[in-house]
Formats: structure tokens, C-alpha cells, sequence
């Protein structure tokens, strides 16, 4: 079946609209008609790390859309189904038997080799196969081929348009906070960079009741939108941001989450944790960090990196999902919708900080 995809043609090229086809879906795949994508800093970053000789691919991980038809070993999904679609994981391996299917053990091969396990792609370019499979799915077009084990089924009533994060950057602030460093109220919390995943996170913790919370970010616009989350908010580019949270957390926070993957901010979170505060990492940025591991030792601090909320996404999701449409959770807040069309200028207004969240719509 033919169909239009943003193509990637290398690091620093604009995405394009190209016509290409996709397969009808095998025995244990669906077929999903997307109607709207988030546009992720993984995408991105993925985008610039792939060298040009690898050949144009299709990234997209955040799809919400409805399906159009399953495999014949597919018997919990059913053409007509509003789906949010997620991460791939195998169900099979030691980290998924034990819940922590963010760590499974085939994660690359499932989510970041461009292919099916067996090698082969789901989508190609006149005959061409195209590096395609991002996270299972490669949701920027029209259709994608999925699975069920990264394949949520939610109430059609849902706004596909605002859910559509929650299959990776909500979800991975939200479960951050609430699966991971699960802050109780009398705590305080810290998020370092208030973009989309920043943002889900403050959101989050409010959501469980914590009683202070602070958000350092250089951008006013976010600042202004934290603070109208009730947040206390640092701009680094004009204060100290060590004494400023300090100062909002009565001398430390108790749990913080870094999204910049900047070594000098993950340095200023640590530095400013209290003792036995815990700092969660999800910034895709710096390999190495230098941090001053007498003040963590000395004072009891961890550092606790974190993919994908470390969620299950057929349980986590849903829980968010509930979360939202009950009004403690507004991400239609952080969302600001782009026409497939319009991804390069998506991508250019996320970067310039004047929007939170991209959703690109067919």
C-alpha cells in the first residue's frame, strides 16, 4: 500500500514528504492509520548521530491513531481500535519477567536497529527498502506497522492530538516522578529543563501531592507556564540556580529530575539534592558527567538513570490517560499542534523554545 512518510535524509537535511509503501501487516502486527505524532528530542537526536550513507529512514515514536487491521495471532486488538502506541519489548527476557520492560534486554534490536528482528523493513521507497521500525512503529506517516506488546487501546472519546506524548516523552516525566523517585507530599521536587518532559514531570508530581515544587529552566515562556503549574521557577541564565534552589527548598530537594543531559546542570542537581535526596536522569546529552563523589558518599545521594518512566506501557499509560481526561493531569496545556506538513517548522519552533510540545496531525 502506498503512503506519504516524513523522510530523514541525513543529519543536517530537512525531513521531507515522500511517497512510499508500507506491508500489510504480518500474523503478529497491526496496521495503524496515524493520526498524530509527537515530535521527541529522541527523534532528533537520533536523526543527527545516523551518518547520510545509511540512506533516508523514517523516526517517529509518539503515534496515536486507529487500526486498520491485525495479524491473525493478534486476539486483544481489533481493526477500528484508538490506539496510542508506545515502545517495542519482548515480554520474554529477565528484565520484562521482572517488570522493567524499559530495560529489556532486545531493546536495540526492537527499537533502534530500522529493521524487524528478522531484517527485513516494513516500509520502502520504490522497491527500495527504508531504514524504518523507529521504536516499532516509525509514526511519521501515514501508517505504521506496530505490535501488541507497544499498541495501547484507549476510549475513542480520547483526543488522540494530546495523548499522542504519552507513548514517550509524558510518559517518561510522568513515570520518572511517579514510578521511579515516587515523591510523597511533604517532599520537594526539582525539574531541571521544562520542556514537554520536564513539564509532564511537575505535573506528575503535583498529580501525587508533593507540596513544593521547582522548575529551572533559561526559557521564559516555560517558566511562566511552571509557575502556572504552582511551581517556584529559576532562570540560570540570571541567578545562581544552586542558591536559588536552595533557597525554594528550604536548603535541598529531596528529589530531582534532570532532562538537559548537560553535565553542568546534572552537576548543579546533585550538588543542590539534601542529604539522601535521590536525582533521576532522562536527558540525552552528555557521555560522561564529572560529579564530586565525596559530597554523594558523605551525604547519601543517588543518581538513578531512567528510559521510558520505566513504565509498563499497557498498565502506565492507561493510568495517565485517567489521570488527564480527570483534569489532574493537563497536557493539552503542553501541546501545540503542526500539519505533517509543517515538521521542519515544528522542529525549528521546539528548538527555538517557542513551544512545548509538537504534535503534527494528518
Amino acid at each position: 500500500m502506498q503512503m506519504t512518510a516524513a523522510l530523514s535524509h541525513g543529519p543536517h537535511s530537512p525531513f521531507t514528504l515522500d511517497t512510499v509503501e508500507i506491508d500489510e501487516p504480518r500474523a503478529d502486527e497491526i496496521l495503524v492509520r496515524i493520526v498524530a505524532t509527537g515530535l521527541c528530542h529522541t527523534d532528533l537526536f537520533t536523526k543527527t548521530v545516523l551518518p547520510e550513507k545509511l540512506g533516508p529512514c523514517v523516526f517517529g515514536h509518539e503515534g496515536a491513531g486507529v487500526v486498520q487491521a491485525v495479524g491473525s495471532s493478534i486476539d486483544n486488538i481489533a481493526a477500528g481500535d484508538h490506539v496510542l502506541l508506545s515502545y517495542r519489548s519482548c515480554g520474554v527476557c529477565r528484565q520484562c519477567l521482572s517488570g522493567h520492560r524499559a530495560y529489556c534486554e532486545s531493546s536495540h534490536g526492537l527499537n533502534s536497529s530500522g529493521a524487524r528482528t528478522d531484517g527485513s523493513t516494513p516500509v520502502r521507497r520504490n522497491g527500495t527498502p527504508i531504514r524504518s521500525a523507529f521504536f516499532g512503529q516509525s509514526s511519521f506517516a501515514e501508517y505504521v506497522i506496530a505490535s501488541a506488546d507497544n499498541t495501547v487501546v484507549v476510549d475513542p472519546a480520547v483526543d488522540l492530538t494530546v495523548a499522542a506524548p504519552l507513548g514517550c516523552g509524558f510518559q517518561t516525566g510522568a513515570g520518572a516522578v511517579l514510578n521511579l523517585l515516587r515523591p510523597e507530599p511533604d517532599s520537594t521536587f526539582v525539574v531541571f529543563g521544562a520542556g514537554s518532559v520536564g513539564l509532564a514531570a511537575l505535573l506528575a508530581a503535583r498529580a501525587a501531592g508533593v507540596s513544593t515544587l521547582v522548575a529551572v529552566d533559561p526559557v521564559a515562556q516555560r517558566r511562566e507556564l511552571a509557575e502556572e503549574f504552582g511551581a517556584v521557577t529559576v532562570d540560570p541564565s540570571n541567578e545562581d540556580a544552586l542558591d536559588a534552589v536552595r533557597a525554594a527548598t528550604d536548603g535541598g530537594s529531596t528529589h530531582s529530575l534532570d532532562t538537559t543531559g548537560i553535565g553542568s546542570v546534572i552537576n548543579q542537581a546533585v550538588t543542590s539534592l539534601r542529604a539522601r535526596g535521590t536525582l533521576a536522569v532522562v536527558g540525552l546529552g552528555a557521555s560522561t558527567v564529572e560529579v564530586n563523589m565525596a559530597d554523594i558518599m558523605l551525604s547519601g545521594k543517588t543518581i538513578r538513570g531512567c528510559i521510558e518512566g520505566e513504565s509498563e506501557v499497557s498498565t502506565f499509560i492507561p493510568e495517565l490517560v485517567e489521570l488527564f481526561t480527570g483534569g489532574r493531569f493537563p497536557i493539552d496545556r503542553l501541546v501545540t499542534r503542526y500539519a505533517f506538513s509543517d515538521i521542519n517548522k515544528a522542529v525549528e519552533d521546539q528548538a527555538s523554545g517557542r513551544v512545548i510540545k509538537p504534535v503534527l496531525v494528518w
